[in-house]
């Protein structure tokens, strides 16, 4: 996994594509709250957030 992450940096940094870093991150948060989502405990202080 790190070895990608430097690559995508490297690759963000030499075409100047900063404007995916955001995009990136919200995607992974998004997909960490649907993992969250299916946890019986966690699901409805989320599900109050929608």
């Amino acid at each position: 996994m790190l070895p990608f992450l430097k690559e995508f940096w490297a690759f963000l940094r030499t075409r100047k594509k900063y404007w995916l870093l955001p995009i990136l991150i919200m995607m992974l948060l998004f997909g960490v709250l649907l993992v969250l989502a299916q946890s019986s405990a966690v699901a409805p202080f989320i599900y109050t957030l929608f």
